[in-house]
């Protein structure tokens, strides 16, 4: 490993750094694939792209990926198909509906959708200050979903591609939550267990695309997405955050990923040219108020 190299794998600021942005530029990404890729076309070449990189660098992982599905199938599979699958399949469709702005800003959620997850399946502690953050960061979320106009929530209008990526938050979230009942084993190893379960779980969603006539193979600009997809927010982003944790701990770990909705909403107005409204600024500071009020008092 070149000197240089390891002087970047032992920073924990930028293995996390470059992390969140990969995931910022996910939705980014996803909104540009709209008509140069399908969505189940690009999910299950995501991962097979993955299973690709896997084989190719990680192969003792990969043989100890294996052992671990055949030791625990039923929480590999349910997590690998949740938290991976139908995560990028809700995702994929939503950025057909709705702008990559939204998507990024919609993310933000995930951290109160964890917290009420933990509440719900373990009855963690909630404090009256975390509620507040809840409400708070809820709001950003409305007015993101509405468009700016809370007042369609009497008339329930909502851009279909909000509502998915927000059920798509949810199901993440739910993964996120359940990782406190992974078996005992390296983080590569469960994420090559997971990425395994993912690639085979998308064969059916690309399945039914195709007999409904909407798979499209990609384009050039298709195939690049596809390639970025894999190695980036699939593959080197799980490398780097699993080293980013390994050196600082899950908790500090884990206050990087409000950079997410941040870094995504500035490359799409960058490189997509979407616009930025009133209501994301406000969305945004109260998404990102709202989940460091939560985090101040679970830390307090």
């Amino acid at each position: 490993m070149p000197n240089a190299f390891r002087a970047l794998y032992a920073n924990p600021y930028v293995m996390l750094g470059l992390t969140m942005f990969f995931w910022g530029a996910h939705a980014v990404v996803a909104r540009f694939s709209v008509g140069q890729i399908s969505p189940m076309v690009l999910t299950a070449g995501r991962w097979l792209g993955v299973a690709i990189l896997l084989v190719t660098f990680c192969r003792p992982d990969v043989r100890e990926g294996i052992t671990a599905l055949k030791r625990y199938p039923r929480f590999m599979i349910l997590m690998g198909t949740l938290g991976y699958t139908v995560f990028n399949v809700m995702m994929y469709q939503a950025a057909q509906f709705t702008t990559a702005v939204n998507m990024s800003l919609l993310q933000g959620a995930i951290p109160i959708c964890v917290l009420l997850g933990a509440f719900l399946l373990y009855r963690t502690p909630v404090s009256g200050v975390q509620i507040i953050g809840v409400a708070i960061t809820i709001l950003g979320v409305v007015l993101v979903a509405t468009n700016g106009h809370p007042e369609r929530l009497r008339e329930l209008q909502f851009n279909a591609g909000d509502i998915l990526m927000i059920i798509a938050c949810a199901f993440y979230a739910g993964y996120t939550v359940k990782l406190k009942e992974r078996p005992a084993m390296s983080g590569p190893v469960f994420f090559t267990a997971l990425a395994m379960v993912a690639g085979v779980a998308s064969i059916p969603f690309l399945i039914g695309e195709i007999i409904a006539g909407k798979a499209q193979l990609p384009t050039l600009q298709g195939w690049a997405v596809l390639a970025f997809v894999a190695v980036f927010p699939s593959f080197l982003s799980q490398i780097f955050f699993m080293r980013g944790v390994e050196l600082i701990g899950p908790g500090r770990a884990g206050i990087f990923t409000n950079l997410v909705p941040v870094i995504g909403a500035g490359l799409a107005v960058l490189f997509l040219g979407e616009p930025f409204g009133w209501h994301h600024a406000a969305a945004l500071v109260m998404v990102l108020g709202g989940i460091a009020i939560a985090e101040r008092a679970r830390r307090a």
